[in-house]
């Protein structure tokens, strides 16, 4: 009686059971995945792997001479359109750190920049108070038009109470042209918007892409959804999927990615990715996973991806490509969609 199937073993053969039934695209892809099984995961899973030590989040960056505990305290000052201080602070708990990553992949650029998905404003607090570029911001609540909002808070060190307008306007980013001209932008920042849409994001990073000055940055954050947490969640067979929301299709997650997904779609779309990670919004706690220490030799080799989001800052330097690329999209019109292999 033979050894058991290492999980290389085991992968290769659901891949290769899942070939033979799939139509060509996804063959393609199954492929490309049975040999990164060879390729990109570790010869053995047995070496003892401190579980509690596979993913640390990167520092969290901060603007020069303030602290985290100042800028939190900030936030959960905040009242948005006249709501009660402190009805967004489970928000702050949850992604404060996700804010400042944020803000420094784009605190040393200047000139015109669009903020799309701006409220509720912490983000562009962030951007107006600690860099040099000329905000334009961009909402979507079910129709189109413009619309200024009211946020109200205690700057870090103010004994009084502070009232700031902002006025964005108001477009669905996938299914309408942007109210911009092409070439308006040096930056734009597109976060935690893209694991929302519905049918077509390829149809918002093209928009993106005309209305950004040629060579200009996007920056695109994401929920990363072979984070740790997804990982340890299946282990122990809980579902990962977004729960419905009482906010519509557009309130809940429909699509979230990959590292390796997000590059691919950014180049299809005509960007050059220039640098990604992986970071949390809040502090990890691996203790809430009670078998965290039989998976984590598994996850240990690609303990760089593991964070709760992905970051990523992109040039517009290329041609968006035509089609729909077989990767992410399928059951369209004979034509449209493309090998992006």
């Amino acid at each position: 009686m033979g050894s058991p199937p290492t999980p290389a073993e085991r992968g290769r053969h659901l891949a290769g059971r899942a070939l033979r039934s799939s139509p060509p695209p996804v063959q393609r892809l199954l492929r490309r995945a049975a040999g990164a099984l060879d390729t990109a995961a570790p010869a053995s899973t047995t070496a003892r792997v401190d579980p509690d030590a596979v993913w640390r989040s990167p520092e969290v960056p901060l603007p020069d001479g303030v602290t985290l505990a100042e800028l939190a305290a900030m936030f959960r000052t905040w009242s948005v359109n006249g709501e009660p201080p402190g009805h967004l602070d489970a928000y702050v708990d949850d992604s404060l750190w996700r804010f400042l990553h944020t803000w420094a992949l784009v605190r040393a650029e200047t000139g015109p920049a669009l903020e799309l998905g701006a409220n509720p404003y912490f983000t562009t607090e962030l951007l107006a108070s600690y860099t040099d570029l000329d905000l334009t911001l961009a909402n979507y609540y079910g129709t189109s038009g413009e619309t200024v909002e009211t946020v109200s808070y205690f700057p870090i060190g103010a004994t009084e109470r502070v009232e700031k307008k902002h006025t964005s306007m108001l477009f669905n980013v996938e299914e309408e042209r942007f109210p911009f001209a092409d070439d308006s932008f040096a930056v734009v920042l597109f976060c935690e918007i893209i694991e929302h849409l519905l049918m077509n994001p390829l149809a918002t990073l093209r928009e993106i892409h005309r209305v950004l000055r040629p060579g200009g940055l996007l920056v695109v954050t994401t929920p990363n959804v072979a984070r740790i947490d997804n990982v340890m969640a299946m282990v122990h067979g809980t579902n990962i999927y977004d729960p419905y929301s009482g906010f519509g299709p557009y309130g809940r997650h429909n699509r979230e990615y990959t590292r390796h997904e997000l590059h691919r779609i950014l180049e299809f779309a005509g960007y050059r990715v220039e640098a990604s990670h992986t970071a949390d919004g809040h502090p990890y706690d691996p203790n809430r996973w009670p078998r965290r220490a039989e998976a984590a030799p598994l996850v240990q080799w690609r303990s760089p991806d593991l964070g709760h989001y992905l970051f990523a800052r992109a040039r517009a330097t290329g041609t968006p490509r035509d089609g729909l690329p077989a990767s992410l999209y399928r059951s369209w019109p004979a034509g449209v969609i493309v090998d992006d292999a």
